[in-house]
């Protein structure tokens, strides 16, 4: 299992609310910061998994894959971002 999805089904954050989450990060990955903060993962955990995605990236991608959802929308949602910068 994912490291990020298995510290999130330890925090009790429900299998539902993953998917919310790693479709958020799919679409508009700006909307997923607001979708972290709705799930009460207190600040020590999620600077955990923030340093867990930071150092090891290619992690959401292995995540997005595993929950069935299309990566390739999170590199249209990058390309996007670096678009308004």
């Amino acid at each position: 299992m994912n490291p990020i999805i298995k510290m999130l089904k330890e925090l009790n954050v429900s299998e539902e609310k993953i998917n919310e989450l790693f479709q958020a990060l799919t679409e508009n990955p700006l909307m997923a910061m607001a979708v972290i903060q709705q799930l009460g993962i207190p600040s020590e955990k999620l600077q955990e998994i923030m340093g867990i995605v930071m150092t090891q990236p290619n992690l959401i991608k292995e995540a997005v894959e595993e929950l069935g959802l299309d990566f390739s929308k999170v590199e249209a949602a990058k390309a996007k971002l670096k678009e308004g910068s």
